[in-house]
């Protein structure tokens, strides 16, 4: 699929790259130093969206003609945010607090050009099966998901076999909602034409 603009994703997430591939985008990757950090009051499904506009702000300077596509997704259990675990120790607990229970995906998106920023969030609930700990473990040691929310990637093993089932897109708890971003990108590139 081809845009009238260069669109640029900024996201190193090797998931959000092959998504956008295999839906047939031509884009480059160009990652920019952001400040994750969001307001301690601010309503849990405020802050995907926020954090992809964080992202986005940082191309405002030198936008010229690009299309920026930036994303962030997090796991909320019990209104607590899960980010990325720092080590396996914490890796290991995540799991653990996901093992046997309902939590929600969350990923906002922000699409940036020169004319205008739209941004949106889809979330998804997922529904774990109990996990004993020596598979979480195994998990941790061999896929060492440190850049993934919540410790976990779907399309690994631990999702094969600890989601029960999915009540939303896969692809959002994968990273980036894409029946959503191709809504919107078809969405801008009609704007363009008319």
């Amino acid at each position: 699929m081809q845009l009238t603009r260069p669109l640029v994703l900024a996201s190193n997430s090797p998931r959000r790259q092959q998504l956008l591939r295999e839906m047939g985008y031509t884009f480059r990757v160009d990652v920019r130093p952001t400040d994750e950090a969001f307001p301690a009051d601010m309503p849990v499904a405020e802050v995907p969206a926020f954090l992809a506009r964080q992202k986005a702000d940082q191309f405002r300077s030198d936008l010229g003609d690009q299309l920026v596509l930036c994303a962030d997704t997090i796991v909320v259990v019990d209104s607590d945010i899960l980010n990325k675990p720092a080590n396996a120790g914490e890796a290991v607990q995540m799991l653990r607090r996901l093992s046997g229970r309902t939590h929600q995906v969350m990923t906002g998106v922000c699409l940036l050009t020169a004319e205008e920023t739209v941004s949106f969030t889809d979330v998804v609930t997922v529904f774990f099966n109990p996990l004993d700990d020596s598979v979480i473990q195994w998990y941790v040691d061999q896929y060492r998901p440190f850049d993934k929310a919540g410790a976990y990637g779907v399309q690994e093993p631990i999702g094969m076999i600890g989601i029960q089932r999915i009540e939303g897109s896969f692809y959002t708890v994968m990273g980036l909602p894409v029946h959503l971003v191709y809504q919107s990108l078809r969405n801008y590139e009609l704007k363009v034409m008319s």
